[in-house]
C-alpha cells in the first residue's frame, strides 16, 4: 500500500470519526433538552442575537436572559424549557409556523393550562376572553399580564396589579392613580385599598357595561366600606352599605338586583355619586363646597333640585346629638312613642281578654237557687 493511499484511508477514518462526535454531540444535545437540561436550551438562547424573521416581515427574538429567568418562579421551582416548549424534543426544531408575532403568543400561551388548569378555566369566561372570541387579537392573555421567561409574584409589589392593566387601560389608570384609592397604593402601598383585581376579578371578570353589575357594584364597595374594622382604621362611617340599602336608592336597586338582574334601572348605585375609577375623598373638604358638590350630583339624576334639596339627606352618617340632631331627636321621639303606644295597646288587650276568662270561668260555677229544687 503506497503512502498515499494510506493518507486517503486515513482521511476518510478521520472523516468518518468526525461525523459520528458531531451526530452524538446533536443526539446528546437532544436528550438534554428532552430531560430538562436547561443549560443546553441556554447555550444557545443567551445569544442576544438570535431570532427568527416571521411572514409578516417581524422579527421575533429567540434570547432569553439566564438570570431572569433562574429569579423568575419558574426558575426558583425548577422548571425546564420543555415543560412549556413540549413540542421541542431535540436539535433542530420544529419550523415556526406563525405569520406574525402576535399569532405566535396566540399558539403558546394555551401551554399555561397544563399546570394552570383553574385559572386557564377561569380565563374562558372572562371579559377578555370575549373579546378575543369576538376577533380582538390584542385582548389579553396570560402571557401578556404574567410574562413568559421572567414571571415573577403578580402580587407584589401590590402596585403591579394596576400597573400591569395600565398596559391596555392606560386612560383608565390615570384616573384610579389619582382617586383616594390610587394615592393611597402608590404613596404608601396601602395594602387596604383595592386594586382593579379587587373590584374586576383577575382571571375571570364579568363584562362592567351591563346592568347586572352596574346593580350589583354596591356588594363590591361593601366588601371593604361594610367592614368595620377597616372602616374604624380611617375614621369612616361603618353604616355605609346598610345606610344605603335601607334608603329609597339602595331599596329599590336590591330589588332590582334580586328580582330582574337584566332590567335597567334608574335609581343610583355607589357609583353614580361617587364615581368610578376617579374616587375622590371628601376629607378636608369644606361644608359648603362639599353641599355644592353634592347638589351637582343630585342633579343629574333629580335637575330641577335645588339648595335645599341636598339638606333633606342626612348621607351615611347616621343622625346623632352632633349630626342632624333634629332628626336624631325626632327618631328618639318615635323609639319611645311607638312601643309605649302599641305596648299598651297589646297589655290592655291581654288584661280585658283576662277578665273575660275570670268572668266566664265564675259564671259556670254559679247555680241558681231555683234551679236546685226542680
Amino acid at each position: 500500500m503506497t503512502l498515499a493511499s494510506l493518507l486517503r484511508q486515513r482521511r476518510r477514518w478521520l472523516l468518518v470519526g468526525g461525523l459520528a462526535v458531531l451526530l452524538l454531540l446533536a443526539f446528546t444535545a437532544g436528550v438534554n433538552a428532552a430531560q430538562g437540561d436547561n443549560g443546553t436550551c441556554l447555550g444557545c438562547h443567551s445569544n442576544k442575537d438570535l431570532n427568527v424573521k416571521l411572514a409578516s416581515g417581524e422579527v421575533l427574538p429567540l434570547y432569553v436572559d439566564p438570570n431572569g429567568y433562574n429569579s423568575s418562579i419558574h426558575g426558583v421551582q425548577g422548571k425546564t424549557c420543555v415543560s412549556c416548549h413540549t413540542n421541542i424534543s431535540g436539535y433542530p426544531h420544529p419550523k415556526v409556523t406563525a405569520g406574525d408575532r402576535r399569532s405566535f403568543q396566540l399558539e403558546r400561551y394555551t401551554q399555561c393550562q397544563t399546570c394552570h388548569p383553574n385559572q386557564y378555566k377561569g380565563t374562558l369566561d372572562s371579559n377578555h376572553a370575549r373579546a378575543l372570541a369576538g376577533g380582538n387579537r390584542n385582548a389579553a392573555i396570560c402571557t401578556d399580564c404574567h410574562g413568559s421567561h421572567d414571571i415573577t409574584s403578580a402580587k407584589s409589589p401590590r402596585q403591579k396589579i394596576s400597573t400591569t392593566c395600565q398596559k391596555c387601560h392606560s386612560k383608565i389608570y390615570d384616573q384610579y392613580a389619582g382617586s383616594v384609592h390610587g394615592k393611597a397604593l402608590a404613596e404608601t402601598s396601602n395594602p387596604d385599598v383595592p386594586t382593579c383585581t379587587d373590584c374586576h376579578g383577575a382571571h375571570q371578570q364579568a363584562d362592567p357595561t351591563t346592568t347586572a353589575f352596574h346593580l350589583k357594584s354596591p356588594g363590591l364597595c361593601a366588601k371593604c366600606h361594610g367592614n368595620e374594622a377597616l372602616m374604624r382604621k380611617y375614621s369612616l362611617s361603618t353604616d355605609v352599605f346598610n345606610s344605603y340599602v335601607t334608603d329609597f336608592h339602595g331599596t329599590t336597586v336590591e330589588l332590582f338586583a334580586r328580582q330582574t338582574p337584566d332590567q335597567p334601572s334608574n335609581t343610583a348605585v355607589c357609583l353614580d355619586c361617587h364615581g368610578v375609577h376617579d374616587i375622590a375623598s371628601m376629607q378636608g373638604v369644606a361644608p359648603t363646597a362639599a353641599k355644592e358638590k353634592l347638589l351637582v350630583t343630585c342633579q343629574k339624576c333629580h335637575p330641577d333640585a335645588t339648595t335645599a334639596f341636598p339638606d333633606s339627606w342626612v348621607g351615611h352618617f347616621p343622625p346623632g346629638r352632633d349630626h342632624f340632631p333634629l332628626v336624631y331627636y325626632v327618631n328618639l321621639f318615635y323609639y319611645i312613642l311607638l312601643p309605649t303606644v302599641l305596648g299598651g295597646m297589646a297589655l290592655f288587650v291581654l288584661l280585658d281578654a283576662f277578665r273575660r276568662i275570670v268572668d266566664r270561668i265564675k259564671g259556670r260555677g254559679h247555680h241558681p237557687t231555683g234551679s236546685q229544687g226542680a
